[in-house]
């Protein structure tokens, strides 16, 4: 029931492998809270402030640990006694391990500056803990050194430039980076030699078309084609205009052309079967010609007379005097 509070950060484990950070946390805990001279020696801090600061203590160690150390009442006293035991870590486990991984960095075996930055802050932070001096130079010098061999111009031009502090070396680098990621996209999108590809639009279609398939006049249509304005238009609906919209809008719907071609010669209208057939076998009442309607003919009035007597002296001759119609004649 002692760990129902919420814990300020990681508690001591009991290998003690996360000391150095636990003792910083909890000496800038207690500095917050005003405890900090609690875990000095010769203190004359009250009862009750030491109290608080073993309380803070034992709720920011593990349970193995409180029960090892159940009868230390003092937080300076148990402070002692766990640097006295864990102190040594720092020295024998953290620092060889730190300075072989300073040992090891290198710029060229990261993908991207940030991560190299966030490694060499990792390792220098903890080579300054164990009582490692790590200067600017020092971090300057690793980082031009471990230039890969393809960049030793600009490993040059760097060194050259006299950078005395080890972030305006890398704000350099970050930009450089940024700037050559564009490039490569740019290069990417569109190879070198490469013409941009042409921006296809309604206009530029109709600019490629024949006059005779853009249309003239004035159109109003709301109908899914192509006939409002000087020229072709979307909407719903029936197409209504003068001029050619229609007639434009019509074939375009129907695909009687091709926009892509605009030299081919516009092809003819093609009905279905049903309705071609019919139209062959209906006949003009008027001059009993194929191919058009009574409404529709044009034929010389003098032609369509004598065609309408011959028809009446047709239907006077005795059936006996009429030749059959499927013989054919000799």
């Amino acid at each position: 029931m002692s760990n129902i509070a919420k814990f300020e950060f990681p508690p001591l484990a009991i290998t003690g492998n996360n000391y150095m950070p636990w003792v910083m946390d909890v000496e800038m805990h207690l500095e917050s809270m005003g405890f900090s001279k609690t875990i000095i020696s010769e203190n004359e801090c009250t009862n009750q402030e030491r109290a608080k600061a073993m309380i803070f203590l034992r709720h920011h160690i593990n349970e193995a640990l409180k029960m090892e150390y159940l009868m230390v009442k003092d937080p300076f006293e148990l402070w002692t006694n766990l640097k006295d035991r864990f102190g040594h870590l720092k020295y024998v486990i953290l620092l060889p391990k730190e300075k072989h991984a300073w040992q090891h960095l290198r710029l060229q075996d990261f993908k991207t500056v940030a991560d190299y930055n966030s490694m060499m802050f990792k390792i220098t932070s903890q080579l300054r803990f164990c009582g490692e001096n790590i200067s600017d130079r020092d971090m300057l010098e690793k980082t031009f050194t471990t230039f890969h061999a393809t960049n030793i111009v600009f490993e040059q031009q760097y060194r050259e430039r006299g950078f005395n502090k080890y972030c305006d070396l890398i704000t350099c680098l970050l930009v450089a980076e940024q700037n050559n990621e564009l490039l490569l996209k740019d290069h990417e999108s569109r190879p070198t030699g490469a013409s941009p590809f042409p921006e296809v639009n309604a206009t530029q279609c109709l600019n490629n078309m024949p006059r005779f398939y853009r249309g003239r006049g004035r159109g109003q249509g709301s109908g899914r084609g192509f006939s409002r304005g000087r020229g072709m238009s979307h909407g719903r609906g029936a197409d209504r205009g003068r001029g050619r919209g229609r007639f434009v809008s019509h074939y375009y719907r129907q695909g009687y052309f091709d926009e892509h071609e605009s030299n081919r010669p516009m092809k003819r209208p093609q009905n279905d079967v049903g309705q071609s057939s019919k139209k062959n076998e209906d006949k003009c009442y008027r001059c009993r010609m194929t191919g058009h309607w009574f409404r529709n003919c044009r034929s010389n009035s003098y032609f369509v007379e004598l065609h309408q007597n011959s028809l009446k002296q047709k239907d006077n001759v005795p059936e006996e005097v009429k030749a059959p119609e499927n013989v054919n004649p000799p």
